[in-house]
């Protein structure tokens, strides 16, 4: 059997990147975010870590499948025709590659997340 450990939202067992994710443009307020990847394997298709964003809008273009649970706050996403959607801490929820609109995090953001990249994508992460 193999297993991989994570750390924990407290403490991960990695260092964040501290970059905004690619194709996430800032629109409304300061917004930050820090990103932990906890595992990434040798062909790189299926990314998964911890996730934290203070307050603040990005517009978003999700070029890959995303799992997310989320620990604690709260975030309003938008699609393109206006339709919205709000998730807070304990909620679970699949954002599919397609996806544009607006991420807007209402209160700090702390999630786990599992990516799977497509073929001829790369990572959303500049590190």
């Amino acid at each position: 059997m193999k297993t991989v450990s994570f750390g924990n939202i407290t403490k991960p067992n990695v260092d964040p990147i501290t970059t905004d994710l690619d194709g996430w443009v800032p629109t409304d307020g300061q917004p930050t975010m820090k990103t932990w990847l906890e595992h990434v394997p040798a062909d790189g298709k299926f990314l998964t870590g911890f996730w934290e964003a203070t307050p603040g809008t990005y517009k978003v273009t999700y070029n890959a499948d995303e799992m997310v649970h989320m620990f604690e706050g709260k975030a309003t996403l938008t699609d393109a025709e206006g339709k919205s959607v709000t998730y807070q801490g304990g909620d679970s929820f699949l954002v599919e590659a397609g996806f544009k609109g607006t991420w807007k995090t209402e209160e700090t953001v702390h999630k786990i997340f599992a990516i799977r990249m497509p073929e001829g994508v790369s990572a959303p992460f500049s590190a």
